[in-house]
């Protein structure tokens, strides 16, 4: 296990490596120059070239990414085009409310998503089964940000039982329920298109795991049925689900991006919405490189959690 994460650990260098490279082109290529954006239109040619220099813009795109790659390596992620401070600065202010709203989301998803489809799967072809079927496709298939302003019109401004967006009460102590109280909303409409998702797998894994001869052997000991699914099936077949939790964190960090515009969340999908408009390239690249390493190490941990769970799976 150990060479299987220091092998995992080595191939993610060169991933992170390429994607930097082609995000880095990609951003340089994207209409709209980061100047004009910055400036008052007032200003003389002179003034948006001396500004351009001083940005270093002037410079071909590959010099630009091997300088912006050599302050990486030295652990500094450069300053931010729009407000001059440490992008560090302005990104660590942002990835704490993001990971705390896409974290609960994940745990939402398999809170509800697991019971749902393990009553899907043990009631099979009926009118449950098939309520249960289109509840899920429309969770799936609904935007996040329709989700949203129907939680807000519903939850929010009718029954008043939540607040419209932010993290805390404006004018309030804060605290740890006022908190909880404001993201009950955002990370469950967040967690929507997951638990769906979660549900289906385990509906379609308990099935096949019900149809096992060991499930067959144990249904004709005379054992009850919610011993067997308890016992023998329930948790063979949650297995496959354990590495759905690392596919799942690029649906939710992009649907967090959305989530966080209508909630007015303060995290990295604002912030990620305000780079762009402002062609704010040193944030726009940090964002871009610590989604990848979150992706990357949530797959890796849903792995290692795979084998942890199944002692059949040996990683060499």
């Amino acid at each position: 296990m150990h060479r299987y994460v220091l092998r995992r650990l080595t191939v993610m260098v060169p991933i992170l490596l390429g994607i930097t490279v082609v995000s880095y082109v990609i951003m340089s290529l994207t209409p709209g120059d980061p100047v004009q954006m910055l400036i008052s239109p007032s200003m003389s040619a002179e003034d948006m070239a001396i500004r351009r220099k001083a940005l270093g813009l002037d410079q071909p795109v590959h010099i630009r990414y091997v300088k912006w790659l050599g302050e990486l390596v030295r652990g500094n992620l450069g300053y931010s085009f729009s407000s001059g401070a440490p992008v560090t600065r302005r990104v660590g202010e942002r990835i704490i409310p993001t990971l705390k709203l896409t974290g609960t989301a994940l745990l939402l998803s398999y809170l509800i998503g697991i019971p749902v489809g393990v009553v899907a799967a043990t009631r099979r072809y009926s009118t449950t089964d098939y309520l249960v079927t289109v509840i899920t496709f429309l969770g799936i298939s609904l935007p996040t940000f329709f989700l949203g302003l129907a939680g807000i019109y519903i939850f929010a401004l009718r029954l008043r039982w939540l607040p419209v967006g932010g993290t805390m009460t404006l004018g309030g102590e804060g605290g740890f329920l006022d908190g909880l109280h404001h993201l009950i909303l955002p990370a469950g409409v967040l967690a929507v298109a997951g638990a769906g998702v979660v549900a289906r797998y385990v509906r379609s894994s308990l099935l096949e795991v019900l149809g096992q001869d060991y499930v067959r052997t144990a249904r004709a000991k005379g054992l009850a049925e919610a011993l067997v699914l308890r016992r023998h099936a329930l948790r063979n077949a949650l297995i496959p689900v354990i590495t759905l939790a690392g596919l799942q964190i690029p649906a939710l960090l992009a649907g967090a991006v959305i989530t966080e515009q209508v909630f007015e969340w303060p995290g990295m999908g604002r912030l990620t919405i305000e780079a762009i408009n402002q062609r704010d390239y040193p944030v726009m690249m940090a964002i871009t490189l610590i989604t990848a390493v979150l992706v990357a190490a949530g797959n890796l941990l849903a792995d290692i959690a795979y084998a942890a769970a199944d002692p059949r799976i040996h990683y060499e």
